[in-house]
Order: structure tokens, then sequence, then C-alpha cells
């Protein structure tokens, strides 16, 4: 085991999840660890199914005398977003990654930990091996590609679960029970641009925005932290009197992550370096001002390449991309009148890319309520076409409506409260879950959402509490003993 993670309780959890962070699992890449689930599974004997989609379904019978107790699904992802650091090297096919433990918070080093949606399965993991817990029949559920599109939920096959009561392991805070999430929808834009060899040589030259938090598009976009794509929209606006030609520009990646780099390399006369570069500092010096301690690291910096002739895109052309990035919404748009602070309505404009003669962009949309995500979307495809573009919209998956009055919710409070002395906190999230489609599958699913604290998912400052995993744990443990009496 990594001596970061020696001596950490419960030790089945982390002996299970010491084993995740040494295998490759990025979304879309999780032919290994299912290897591992399924390994796991015949090592202790216990059957298993996979479907077509590769989602797999392990199966324990109850404990001596809670054979007949209702089936408790136990449910987490497969998958992990893989982001790192510029100046990290790593290679996410192969390298495993590297806990660094400080203090009770356990990072990775330069790199997404994993504990979304790690934790959770190394749980699952570890009641299925666990020779001491007393509980009823179990299924774990381990899913594909949650993170890039929910994938394995869509993709469940009828009658794959015979339980109706679930706990989802892929939440994110401590001593809180989430009852509902929000739904959530991709769009994806597409500009043809007039891309030509320059005529003359020009000054080429980098400008990037870096240094940002990032985050959870869902858990984090309430806290208004920065959008690397937008603020480097902001800075060719400003500069745009300059008639600079885009070579390249790219920002972002993932569809959940709100971007924390973002970068374009332009072209334009040799004697306007000057102007560019105070642009640029001008730029920096508004934005920390606006930012402030939001943002401490944010970072606008201008890199000189030479003069080059090269393909770029047309100055008129590159101009059309900042307006199209400058009128493409990011962030909240609209708050739930029904729960106090919950997020309603949001977009995240996760990534921009230039791929041949067109520019791509990516939005992710999420909303509780299904006709107010569509009317975000279609404000997306409104100005989408305004501004001459192809735009596609992929199908939106399910929210998750709260059942405050649910018999597991009730049950999970009554544990909560003998552990600790209190009620746990119950609550809707903007994020989107699996629990929407798999609610949506298998009529009748009872569900709540538990998970101990994980901070800034998504991101290379993802963290996880160690002091609260043994709480958590504390928890599922009550909770399967009090669903099989």
């Amino acid at each position: 085991m990594d001596p970061n993670l020696e001596g950490l309780e419960p030790v089945l959890l982390w002996k299970h999840f010491d084993e995740l962070l040494r295998i490759p699992h990025c979304s879309k890449h999780e032919d290994a660890v299912r290897m591992y689930v399924i390994g796991v599974a015949e090592r202790f004997g216990l059957q298993h199914i996979q479907d077509a989609a590769g989602n797999v379904l392990v199966r324990k019978g109850g404990t001596a005398g809670r054979e007949s107790a209702p089936i408790v699904v136990l449910q987490g992802h497969l998958d992990m977003v893989c982001e790192k650091n510029a100046d990290t090297v790593h290679d996410f096919s192969k390298d495993p990654i590297l806990p660094d433990l400080r203090g009770d918070l356990l990072y990775a080093k330069g790199t997404t930990l994993g504990a979304d949606n790690g934790i959770g399965v190394a749980t699952a993991l570890a009641v299925l091996e666990s020779d001491t817990m007393e509980h009823g029949p179990i299924e774990a559920l381990f899913t594909v590609d949650e993170e890039t599109g929910l994938t394995g939920a869509f993709e469940l096959e009828d009658g794959f679960l015979k339980g109706r009561l679930m706990m989802n392991l892929d939440s994110e805070d401590i001593g809180v029970v989430t009852i509902g999430c929000a739904g959530g929808g991709d769009t994806k834009v597409f500009m043809l641009l007039d891309v030509e060899k320059l005529k003359m040589k020009c000054c080429v030259a980098t400008i990037k925005v870096s240094g940002l938090k990032g985050g959870h598009s869902g858990v984090d976009i309430h806290e208004d932290r920065a959008n690397a794509i937008k603020l480097l929209a902001r800075v060719l606006w400003d500069a745009s009197d300059l008639n600079l030609a885009i070579i390249d520009i790219k920002g972002g990646d993932k569809h959940n992550a709100i971007p924390r780099e973002a970068w374009a390399k332009v072209a334009f006369v040799r004697g306007e370096l000057d102007l560019v570069k105070r642009v640029c500092a001008k730029a920096e010096e508004g934005l920390h001002h606006e930012y402030g301690i939001r943002e401490p690291g944010l970072s606008v910096t201008l890199t000189d390449e030479g003069d080059k002739e090269c393909p770029a895109v047309g100055v008129g052309d590159s101009f059309k991309i900042v307006e199209l990035l400058m009128a493409m919404p990011h962030g909240v748009w609209k708050y739930s009148h029904d729960v106090d602070g919950l997020v309603e309505s949001s977009t995240n404009l996760a990534s921009v890319k230039l791929e041949g003669d067109k520019v791509i962009l990516h939005l992710s949309t999420r909303s509780s309520i299904s006709q107010a995500l569509e009317s975000l979307r279609g404000r997306i495809e409104a100005i989408g076409n305004l501004a001459g573009c192809q735009v596609e919209h992929n199908n939106a998956y399910p929210g998750w409506k709260p059942d405050p009055d649910s018999e597991l919710l009730g049950i999970a409070k009554a544990v909560h409260t003998e552990l600790f002395g209190e009620p746990p906190v119950v609550e809707a999230i903007h994020a989107g879950l699996e629990t929407g489609i798999i609610g949506e599958k298998f009529p009748g699913m009872d569900m709540i959402s538990i998970g101990p604290t994980i901070n800034n998912p998504h991101s290379p400052d993802e963290y996880v509490d160690v002091t609260t995993v043994v709480d958590y744990w504390r928890w599922v443990e009550a909770l399967l003993v009090r669903l099989s009496s």
C-alpha cells in the first residue's frame, strides 16, 4: 500500500482505493478497472454479470439470519475525470495516480485524485469483501462512463437490478443526504472559418489565461469561479482593434469541468507587439481586481514566438470567434424559487478548440426543470444561429425529483442521529447523478446519495478529507444493518 494510505481507516476501503489509484480508468477507458472488480467478485466467490455497455453487477447474499431482507443496491461509477496541471508530466493511460496526504486531506500530485467516484467504488468493494459486516442481500452496481455522458446508466438493461432500495455513493459532503439532482444535456457549436496562409511574416504570440481554480460545473458553478475561456475572450475582445488573426485556440476539456486554462496563438503586425502586451497586462490587472481572492492564481501571459508565415483564420472570422465566445452563456442562469439557495439552471462553457477550418464549442447545461433546461439550450442555439453556426444538442438526461417522504431517507436520518447525535442535512443538488436515470429505468426505486467530504472534484485541487471517510463508513455500515433488521 502507498505510504500515504497506510494506517487509514477503514482498512478495507483504503486497500481497494489504493488499487484503484494504480489502475488507469479515465472515462471510456474502464476495461482494466472493470476487470479488477470482476477479479474481486471471483476471489470471494460472488456472482457477477456484465451488460453490453460494460456495467458490472456483483451480488452478495445476506449474512446469517438476514438472507431474506430487502436487497440493497450500492451504486458508484468506475470512471474518473482525468485532469492535470500543465506542468505535470503524467500519462493517464499508464501512470498511477500519486496520492499526497497533507494532514487530514488526501490530494494527488498534480492530477485529479479520482476520489470522485473512487471512494464510492472502494466502499462497495469493501462491503463485498468484508466477512464481519452484517447486512442483507447486496447488489453492487458499478457503472461506466458517468463523467462524459452517464452512458453506463443510460444503457442499463431491463431487469439488470432486482433491488429497489439504493444507496448511490457519489456524493461529496459528510453528514448530508442528497435526495434530488439536476438533469442536463450537452451542446456543440460549430463555426466554419476562412483559413489561409498569412501573406507576410507576422509577429506570432500566444496569449494564455491560466492559474484558475476550475472545479465541477455543477457542484461549484454557484461560486462564480472564473472560466478561462470567457476571460481569454475578454482579452481578445480588448485587443480586437489591433486586427489579430487567430492561428489556434484551445481551452477547457471535460464537459463537466470549469475551464482552468485557455490560450490563443495569434498573429499581428510586429510593430504592435508592445500594444498587445499592454492590453494583456491591463486585462490581468482588471481581472485581479474583479475576482480578488476568488482567483488568486489568475494569470494572463503573452509569449512572443517570433515572426512566421503560417495558416491563420482571417481577421474577420477571428473576430467572429471572439464575438461567439463573448456571447455564449456561462454560469448560473437562475436559482430555484422552491429551494432556497439551490441553483435551478446553469451552463458551463466547457471547451473551445480549432480543428481545421472550424472552431468547436462544447457547452454543458443543467436544470432541475426540464422546460428550463430546453429553454436555456434554445438560447445557446439562437446565439449559434445568429453567428451562422451549426448547433447540435445531445439527448438530455433526466433529473431526480426529491421525495422527502422516502422510507429510505427516514431510516438514513434516524441512523445518522443515533450515530452522531444530530440528523443529517437533507438537500437536492445542481450536479447530475445517475440516480435520475436509474430511477426512471427501474420504477419504484427508493434512493438516497451519501458520501464523505470531497472538494474540488474534476480538478487537480481535488481532495478527500480522510477523517470524514471514517464517519461515512460507519453510516453505511449501520444503514446496512438497519435495512436488514
